[in-house]
């Protein structure tokens, strides 16, 4: 018998964040390049950020 596709399921929760012009836009142009969501690539960079966090500075 075939392996069953299993979709995770991610809880979501809306927040707003202040970012500038510039920065929205280039995220909405690299979204499209990519033809994704502005969203997912936002989700995809800050989870590439946290897991590339140079943890030997003390801030």
């Amino acid at each position: 018998m075939p392996d069953r596709l299993k979709i995770d399921k991610r809880e979501y929760q809306n927040r707003t964040f202040r970012l500038p012009v510039f920065l929205i836009e280039k995220l909405g142009s690299i979204a499209q390049e990519k033809n994704i969501f502005v969203n997912q690539l936002v989700i995809i960079l800050c989870e590439y950020g946290i897991e590339n966090l140079d943890d030997s500075e003390n801030s």
